[in-house]
């Protein structure tokens, strides 16, 4: 996130009042790929939606094209970068998933940024295909929440559930606390490197981890070793000793595919073998940033495979 953002009270409240502005004004936006994003964002507004323009295209704007009280708003908020002579955009990004608002980091190349992205809708529609409407389950994690995406998600489906969300970045946790406030949820946030200090135990935990090989010091890219799976397959390790008996994982990442074999779900087979967990595992999207594969770290990777895999402990 933007530093200059305060993080006080009367800036919260500030957030909150915009995203019930766009929401009663029907704002809706989808959250395209960066390099989508970078294409249209170089186009000339059309002028038809300011907001979209302001709150997910993050095109430059002039206070008069929007209404004062949004624009005070924005201002008291902190999210006003001056871009050119009276004029300004957007430190915050607002999208739109599962009809739901939310805040998170404008395109920047801060560590620290709050991802949401292309993977969310698909780790938010795995979500929804694996649980139930009203899923039995009392105490829930979404590891590494990021803008809270999976918290709020099993909230919708878990209405009776204790919702907890754990990130390393304190902006993250923010977010997450304010997009959940605006549902009507109420989500537990947990400042934790990786899995929250024990003895606590989830029925469910859900992650959608980085994945990106040789990203280094990005907090929602870097995945580490293992051509992007180390973390999350240490997250997986760390996990399958706080899912309850019956409980599940449920895990969204990026695959490695190296001469067909899938690197992953290789992996989640030899533990699945060696600890008796049951593992159902899906190919979601074949191919994806398959401009990654230019990077050094993939230059023995055919494709990245979007995955989803369900590990069940054994009752």
């Amino acid at each position: 996130m933007t530093p200059s953002i305060p993080e006080t009270p009367r800036a919260d409240e500030a957030l909150l009042g915009i995203l019930d502005l766009l929401e009663i004004a029907g704002y809706d936006f989808v959250t395209p790929t960066p390099s989508t994003h970078r294409l249209i964002r170089e186009r000339s507004a059309s002028g038809d939606d300011v907001l979209r323009d302001i709150f997910g295209w993050v095109r430059p704007f002039r206070p008069d094209q929007i209404d004062g009280a949004l624009f005070d708003l924005m201002r008291t908020a902190g999210l006003l970068v001056e871009d050119g002579a009276s004029r300004y955009r957007s430190a915050l990004r607002v999208s739109c998933l599962e009809r739901r608002l939310f805040l998170h980091s404008a395109p920047t190349r801060d560590n620290d940024a709050v991802f949401l992205g292309p993977d969310s809708y698909r780790f938010a529609r795995l979500l929804r295909q694996v649980l139930a409407a009203g899923s039995p389950v009392q105490r829930a994690l979404d590891l590494g929440s990021g803008a809270g995406v999976g918290a709020i998600v099993v909230q919708d489906l878990c209405p009776d559930a204790e919702v907890h969300a754990s990130d390393v970045n304190p902006a993250a946790l923010r977010l997450v606390g304010l997009n959940a406030r605006h549902a009507g949820l109420d989500i537990r946030t947990i400042k934790a490197d990786g899995l929250p200090d024990a003895p606590a135990t989830f029925e469910l935990i859900v992650a959608n981890p980085p994945y990106i090989a040789g990203d280094v010091g990005k907090t929602y890219r870097d995945g580490g070793d293992d051509y992007g799976a180390a973390l999350a397959l240490d997250w997986v390790r760390q996990c399958v000793e706080r899912v309850t008996p019956g409980g599940r994982l449920i895990l969204y990442t990026g695959a490695a595919v190296v001469a067909g074999r899938d690197v992953v779900r290789d992996a989640l087979i030899a533990l699945t073998t060696k600890t008796g967990l049951m593992l159902d595992y899906d190919e979601i999207d074949p191919d994806v940033f398959g401009r990654t594969l230019r990077q050094k770290a993939y230059r023995d990777v055919e494709r990245i495979a979007a995955v989803g895999a369900v590990l069940t402990v054994p009752g």
